[in-house]
């Protein structure tokens, strides 16, 4: 659970849980939206990186300037895993 520890290092458990939806989505129900998609890895890249807004409700997601574009590619890949 290397990545779980970064995303917990990233302060991504502040807003995110596996199993249930908190400031944020869950991240199965992020993994369940995004299955399939073949772009969904970068899009997901460039939401963690830029923040996004609209795609899960009217609560924004912030950018994380503390997160590296390689760090936010382990954690996505973490997060298309979870069930």
């Amino acid at each position: 659970m290397a990545n779980a520890d970064l995303a917990k290092a990233k302060n991504c458990m502040a807003c995110h849980a596996v199993a249930n939806k908190l400031v944020g989505p869950a991240y199965k129900d992020v993994a369940a939206k995004y299955a399939g998609q073949k772009d969904a890895e970068n899009k997901l890249v460039t939401k963690v990186l830029k923040g996004g807004a609209g795609a899960w409700g009217a609560v924004p997601m912030p950018a994380n300037p503390q997160v590296s574009e390689a760090e936010a590619r382990t954690l996505v890949k973490w997060i298309m895993v979870q069930k």
